[in-house]
């Protein structure tokens, strides 16, 4: 009985961190620097005369103390700051606001995508065997991104055993993307959606034979009608977004090339992972996905134009909105209205694998939901540094201080060094977060919305914040067109974690 219990128990998975802050505190490197640096002029100042000492530590204790007051999710005040004067500026200049079209003032008359998509082009190459995949060319950038989609094997009625399988191979999958070269992070997005009913009605509708009885007949139309009110569709999209050396340039036919060879490893890897049938997707399949995103009323004729026809002919050009309106806590695009929220803290402890079951699963009273899970796999050499960083950190608080502090120090400690005996045993170091998006009607129906993703996030242990004065771009970060938040932003990556 003993060993039928043990077998029965279901796999836990955890330690992950926030990468440690260098500094003092909640001051950071730069305010560490500035501490320092400060105290060595106001003593050098002192020889001299203590007033014009307490005239140099006033303005610097006054420049330090928003370095110090800091949000849940790490943002200092000057942060929060630069935020809401972006936003002021971007209202003022009436950027919150996007029109297109042949009527509009934008060039081509097309319908282009906004935002940080406006500069985005789309070339289409072909794989090994001879598939069509598109790349999507973000200029402003040099970036190159390709999309990828799966039907996921479901986890229902499957063996805890087997899911550990599914787990283990997906973090191998992860690991591996940190030796690909030039990758700079990867997304995976789930998309739910209610369903249209246009497939099952194109698979049925012409099978119903003219001389079939009635009462057949009558049934057939009955489950076309009824079954897709309480059914949804579920997409898996995967993107990867590669970019080149600094300096270099290269041709964008010789990265199409480069891109097909790496494509069937790629596809292979996220079939043994669970992923079950994957292929990239085709331009067209791409424009397809942020057409029905920007506009959800035509996801149906996308739908039926794509099983009558077998494509839409959609372009990139033609993929984006009408119009579109971004607020404060709202962003309005075409039939949709749309909220996002960002990933403050992952759960802490550990959890086990259908955590996210709840968040992933289609939500009554919404038009889409996007759950995008955002990558940035760290190169080895970068891992060793970074984990020994954390591990000296963790061992230099657990000695410096006592009582429960220390206790809590300790476990740090010892998840500093699981986690460096992983990283030395091969295992791979990757920075995540995590974007939901909500799409309804109106603005009457977010409040319900937002009620209930609180109470996904609640079940799934994530602490989560909506990305007010900036919807627009986060609501482009959960597409599946390859936009990563931190390379899209204006201070440096580096100079921010210095913050």
């Amino acid at each position: 009985m003993a060993t039928e219990a043990a077998a029965l128990v279901e796999p836990t998975y955890g330690n992950w961190r926030r990468p440690r802050r260098p500094g003092l505190g909640s001051l950071g490197l730069l305010g560490t620097v500035t501490v320092f640096g400060g105290l060595v002029i106001t003593l050098l100042v002192s020889l001299i005369s203590l007033i014009a000492a307490i005239t140099v530590l006033i303005p610097l204790a006054m420049f330090l103390l928003p370095l110090a007051i800091r949000t849940q999710d790490g943002r200092n005040i000057y942060q929060l700051m630069a935020l809401r004067v972006g936003w002021f500026q971007r209202k003022a200049k009436g950027s919150t606001t996007y029109v297109s079209g042949p009527l509009s003032q934008r060039p081509g008359g097309r319908f282009r995508p906004p935002g940080l998509l406006s500069r985005v082009t789309v070339t289409e190459g072909r794989d090994a065997y001879d598939q069509p995949f598109g790349v999507l060319h973000h200029r402003s950038r040099n970036l190159y991104t390709i999309v990828l989609t799966c039907e996921p094997d479901g986890g229902s009625l499957v063996d805890p055993d087997q899911v550990d399988t599914w787990v283990a191979s997906w973090g191998g999958w992860l690991a591996r993307l940190s030796h690909e070269p030039g990758l700079r992070g990867a997304a995976v997005i789930i998309e739910t959606a209610p369903d249209t009913g246009s497939r099952l009605a194109n698979e049925v509708l012409p099978r119903i034979q003219d001389n079939a009885p009635e009462a057949a007949k009558a049934v057939m139309r009955e489950v076309v009608d009824r079954y897709p009110a309480a059914s949804s569709e579920m997409h898996t999209y995967i993107s990867l977004t590669y970019g080149t050396p600094p300096g270099q340039k290269r041709r964008i036919e010789d990265v199409i090339t480069d891109l097909a060879i790496r494509l069937p490893g790629l596809l292979s890897g996220l079939v043994s992972a669970g992923g079950g049938p994957a292929f990239a997707l085709s331009a067209e399949r791409i424009a397809e996905v942020v057409r029905v995103a920007y506009d959800p009323d035509v996801a149906g004729d996308v739908l039926e134009a794509r099983a009558r026809y077998g494509s839409t002919g959609l372009a990139w050009e033609d993929a984006g909105p009408t119009a579109t309106v971004e607020k404060v806590n709202s962003y309005q695009h075409d039939s949709g209205v749309s909220r996002t929220w960002m990933l403050t803290l992952a759960p802490r402890g550990t959890v086990r694998s259908s955590v996210l079951r709840g968040l992933l699963e289609a939500s009554p009273g919404t038009r889409r939901k996007r759950v995008a899970l955002l990558y940035r796999p760290i190169d080895p050499a970068t891992s060793a540094r970074i984990v020994e960083a954390d591990r000296r950190a963790a061992q230099f608080m657990a000695t410096s201080r006592r009582g429960m502090v220390q206790a809590r120090a300790a476990t740090e400690v010892r998840a500093a060094e699981q986690t460096a005996v992983e990283e030395a045993t091969g295992a791979g170091l990757v920075e995540f977060s995590l974007m939901v998006t909500v799409t309804v009607d109106s603005d009457s129906e977010l409040a319900d919305a937002s009620v209930a993703v609180r109470n996904l996030l609640a079940s799934a242990r994530l602490l989560m914040r909506p990305a007010d004065r900036m919807q627009a771009a986060a609501f482009s970060c959960t597409l599946p067109a390859g936009i990563l938040p931190w390379e899209h932003t204006l201070v440096p990556r580096e100079l921010k974690e210095a913050l």
